[in-house]
C-alpha cells in the first residue's frame, strides 16, 4: 500500500510539468500579455515604456527561459508576484482558498442530502408515478446549465423574493445559498440518475432476491446489503465532484461574485496574469491526482475483492 502510493504521488511530478508546461504555452499563444492588457484603452503609450515594463516583469525573455525560471523558484517554493497587483502569489491564492472550501464543503453536503434519498426512492418505486417524477426533475435539471439555473434563482430568491443578497459579501452561509443551491441541482439532477441505475441493478441481483425470499426484510437489504455494494459508484461521482469544486467553478462564482479560486482564475485569465495562472494550474493537478489517489484507497478499504486494480480469488 505504502509503494502504492508513494507511485502514485511520483507520477504528479512528470504530470505538473507537462499540465504546467502547455499552459505556458497557450498563454502565449493568445498574443498578449498583463502589460498590453494593463495599457490597453489608455491611450498612445511610448513603445519605451512598455519594453520597459515587460523587461521588469521578464517578459522580454525567451519563452523557455521564462518557463524554466519560474519552474526554478516553483520548486524551491517561491511562485513569484502577481503582474497585476504585485502581491505574492501564494499568499494571494492562500486567501481565496476558504471560500472555495466553503462552497464545495457545503455543495456536496447538499448533493448527497439531496440525489441519494431520491435516487434510492425511484429505484424502489420503479416504473410508479414518484419514479417518472424524480426522473422527469432530473431530466429538467440536466437540461438546465448552470448559469441559467444560477440566473433563476437570483431572480426569483433574490429580485423578487428578497431572501437572499444578489452579490455575496463574506464568508457567510446567507451569501454561500444561491451559488451552493446552483451547484447541488446540476449535480443531483446528474447524480440521482447514476444512483437510481446503480441502485436498480443491484435490487434485480440474485442475493437480493434471495434474502427477500428468507424473509428478510426489504429495508434491511436495502440499507444493508444494497446500499453498500453501491457505494463504490457513488464514491466515484462525489470524488470527480469534489475535484471540480475545488478548482473553483469559475462561472457560477463570477456570477455571485463569490471570491474564490475559480473567479480568482478568470480575472487572471482576462489580465493575463501569468504567474496566478500557473498557481491555478498547478493547484488542478495536484487536486485531481490527489483525489483519485484517496479515490482508490477507498475502493481498497471497502471492497477487499479489489487490490489496486487486482482481483484475488
Amino acid at each position: 500500500m505504502g509503494k502504492y502510493v508513494l507511485r502514485r504521488l511520483v507520477q504528479l511530478i512528470p504530470v505538473l510539468i507537462g499540465i504546467t508546461f502547455l499552459s505556458f504555452a497557450m498563454m502565449r499563444i493568445a498574443g498578449s500579455d498583463a502589460i498590453t492588457e494593463m495599457y490597453a484603452g489608455k491611450g498612445a503609450v511610448d513603445q519605451a515604456i512598455i519594453d520597459a515594463a515587460r523587461a521588469d516583469l521578464g517578459l522580454d525573455k525567451p519563452f523557455l527561459t521564462q518557463y524554466f525560471s519560474w519552474l526554478g523558484g516553483m520548486l524551491t517554493g517561491d511562485m513569484g508576484t502577481s503582474y497585476i497587483s504585485g502581491r505574492n502569489v501564494f499568499d494571494t491564492f492562500v486567501s481565496k482558498l476558504p471560500a472555495t472550501l466553503l462552497l464545495t464543503a457545503l455543495s456536496i453536503l447538499l448533493t448527497i442530502i439531496i440525489s441519494i434519498p431520491l435516487g434510492v426512492l425511484a429505484a424502489v418505486r420503479h416504473d410508479k408515478f414518484t419514479d417518472y417524477l424524480i426522473r422527469f426533475c432530473s431530466f429538467v435539471g440536466n437540461s438546465l446549465p448552470n448559469f441559467f439555473v444560477g440566473m433563476l434563482l437570483m431572480y426569483f430568491l433574490s429580485i423578487r423574493l428578497g431572501w437572499l443578497p444578489v452579490i455575496s459579501s463574506g464568508l457567510s452561509l446567507k451569501s454561500a445559498a444561491m451559488p451552493t443551491l446552483t451547484l447541488a441541482i446540476a449535480m443531483s439532477a446528474k447524480y440521482l440518475r447514476q444512483v437510481r441505475a446503480t441502485v436498480l441493478e443491484e435490487l434485480n441481483k440474485d442475493y437480493v432476491i434471495g434474502a427477500l425470499a428468507r424473509g428478510v426484510r426489504s429495508r434491511v437489504t436495502l440499507w444493508k446489503s444494497v446500499m453498500k455494494s453501491s457505494m463504490l459508484t457513488i464514491i466515484t461521482l462525489l470524488a470527480l465532484s469534489i475535484g471540480s469544486l475545488l478548482g473553483g467553478t469559475a462561472i457560477i462564482e463570477s456570477i455571485f461574485m463569490w471570491d474564490g479560486v475559480g473567479k480568482l482564475a478568470v480575472d487572471a485569465i482576462t489580465m493575463r496574469d501569468y504567474p496566478i495562472i500557473q498557481a491555478y494550474v498547478v493547484w488542478m493537478a495536484i487536486i485531481y491526482v490527489l483525489v483519485n489517489l484517496i479515490t482508490d484507497l477507498l475502493y481498497h478499504a471497502m471492497d477487499p475483492r479489489i487490490r489496486l486494480g487486482v482481483v484475488q480469488d
